[in-house]
């Protein structure tokens, strides 16, 4: 292969490589390999509708370069003016999870809207253990999370598992 060859293929997967990177979710927000958040569970929906209901395609919004989906356009915006108020507490991290210094995954049907704030948990098991206590819990992974936003879930474990 000659030089100027070798070097256009460096060049390109720098690029693909720098590209990809530039749109990945944020480290203290949770989403799948496609960067998409919550399974593509409407946060919204959990306030106005009271349940989980999975969004749509159609209606999409981005924060922390995670995608979130809406059932209607009129979620998605009540997300965009507030973004805080809607995103699951914890980056979209299982409550629980958090209060254990961990980061876990969620089931989007695995949560509760406690003062006004979202939480989820990694199953339905896992909510029971958090219902037990849930101002400690929250109290807990509150302080928890100022030191797990910035590392990974392989970080969190190493340093608390």
């Amino acid at each position: 292969m000659q030089v100027s060859t070798f070097i256009k293929h460096i060049a390109v997967a720098s690029v693909l490589f720098s590209s990809a990177a530039a749109f990945a979710a944020d480290i203290d927000s949770n989403a799948d390999a496609n960067d998409l958040a919550i399974q593509g569970y409407d946060t919204v929906a959990y306030f106005t509708m009271g349940k989980p209901v999975l969004g749509s395609t159609e209606f999409t919004s981005n924060y922390k370069n995670a995608t979130f989906r809406f059932v209607s356009e009129q979620n998605r915006n009540l997300f965009n003016k507030d973004k805080v108020k809607y995103a699951p507490q914890f980056g979209n991290f299982c409550a629980m999870g958090t209060a254990m210094g961990l980061k876990f995954d969620v089931d989007p049907t695995a949560w509760k809207i406690v003062e006004g704030k979202l939480y989820l948990n990694l199953n339905k098991d896992v909510q029971k253990a958090w219902l037990r206590d849930v101002p400690g819990n929250i109290k807990t992974a509150e302080q928890n999370w100022p030191t797990l936003k910035d590392l990974t879930a392989d970080q969190a474990k190493a340093l608390n598992g």
